[in-house]
């Protein structure tokens, strides 16, 4: 499968970064896992090696790889911790509303900073009263001068705690043309991050609250014009939220099989290794066959996408088929280990927690479905991936 859809370049990507993350990631696990905090260190030293810049252009300073070479690099920091997967995934989030939206200056000054570490951006939409109904949202921003003031609360935004700018979407008038999306940095006044709260899984990740009180945001730093908010939150969505869970999941749903059949080797009943029960070789092999299904699902997808083909449904379908293949192969794997795996002295009980953080963002295993039915029925509004294709169109040859 790779030989199909990775060049060499991609293949050498592959062995830097499952080095890095073996070298630099899996021995800070434990700490991370004991505090449950943001490891805001090595959430720096991993936006330090540039790979934040995968989809940005090298006129900015950026890798100019494209989107499966994003992937690769989310599965393989996801293999090792999917809490540092989620670290790019989110950031490069909003590597996406900079790109397709931004203006020449926007782009000069941000991009670059980001390619190279020095900034990591965020997008924040989720309210706490609408949720995944962008357009039940009720931060505002309103015009005074040359400058909008922003008021609101955002929940749920990834690598809040680390974030230098963040990508908000707000509401400035009524409908759905009444959403404008603003570039704001960590430092003005009237903007506060909330406590963070510990969570189920994904230690070392923040994805937390942020607080708008009259926060004073130049014009300057507005997305696009006033009414483009929604195709800034649904196009990061599509375009790069879906792929990149898809990518921190394929790399979760590896680990997963790469530990268990290590257990099934070291671990030994009626005097032969475990994996020759006949009932855990068979979920070993429902594992693998759900993995190989996954990464085809995956790269294909993203295939499509650098290749600037339609494949919003694909994009879907790519999100769906990793969570929930994921999800129940960590159930498979916690079966087989049985009471061992309920120890946290073996990373299995991890993995299940990180996959299930997949399941909400840029929507649920339902939304997907609902959205495929559309495409089945004909009924599909427009395609994300291809009114945005031209912007960003990268095929690495090698």
């Amino acid at each position: 499968m790779d030989g199909y859809f990775a060049s060499r370049l991609h293949h050498q990507l592959r062995a830097q970064v499952r080095d890095f993350a073996e070298r630099e990631v899996r021995p800070r696990i434990p700490a991370m896992e004991a505090a449950r905090t943001v490891d805001r260190d090595l959430s720096l030293l991993i936006a330090r090696q540039g790979w934040l810049g995968a989809t940005i252009g090298a006129d900015f300073g950026g890798m100019s790889l494209g989107h499966l070479a994003k992937t690769i690099i989310i599965e393989e920091l996801s293999r090792v911790s999917g809490a540092m997967g989620a670290m790019v995934q989110a950031s490069q989030l909003g590597v996406a509303k900079i790109v397709h939206f931004g203006n020449d200056e926007q782009k000069k000054t941000w991009l670059p900073a980001i390619a190279a570490g020095e900034c990591l951006p965020t997008i924040a939409v989720t309210e706490p009263d609408s949720g995944g109904h962008v357009l039940g949202m009720s931060a505002t921003a309103v015009r005074d001068g040359d400058d909008y003031l922003l008021n609101g609360r955002k929940v749920y935004v990834g690598n809040s705690h680390v974030g230098d700018l963040h990508g908000v979407v707000v509401r400035t008038g009524p409908g759905s043309r009444g959403l404008t999306a603003f570039l704001v940095e960590s430092d003005r006044p009237g903007f506060r991050i909330g406590k963070q709260k510990p969570t189920m899984g994904l230690h070392g990740f923040s994805f937390g609250e942020l607080s708008f009180d009259n926060c004073r945001v130049p014009a300057a730093n507005r997305l696009g014009d006033e009414g483009d908010g929604l195709s800034v939150a649904y196009s990061s969505s599509v375009l790069y939220g879906r792929a990149n869970l898809t990518a921190v999941s394929l790399g979760i749903h590896r680990a997963i099989l790469e530990e268990t059949s290590r257990f099934c080797e070291q671990r030994r009943r009626y005097g032969k290794p475990l994996h020759e029960l006949p009932s855990v070789k068979l979920k070993l092999g429902t594992m693998q066959s759900r993995l190989m299904t996954s990464r085809l699902a995956a790269y294909h997808a993203v295939h499509l996408l650098d290749a600037g083909m339609p494949c919003d449904a694909e994009l879907m379908n790519a999100k769906l088929v990793n969570v929930e293949s994921a999800i129940d192969s960590a159930r498979n794997a916690m079966e087989i280990h049985a009471a061992a795996g309920l120890f946290t002295d073996r990373p299995i009980e991890r993995y299940m927690r990180d996959a299930l953080h997949m399941f909400a963002p840029a929507g649920t295993s339902d939304v997907q479905l609902l959205r495929l039915a559309e495409v089945a029925l004909g009924t599909a509004r427009g395609q994300w991936s291809q009114r945005l294709s031209e912007v960003v169109r990268m095929t690495p040859t090698g």
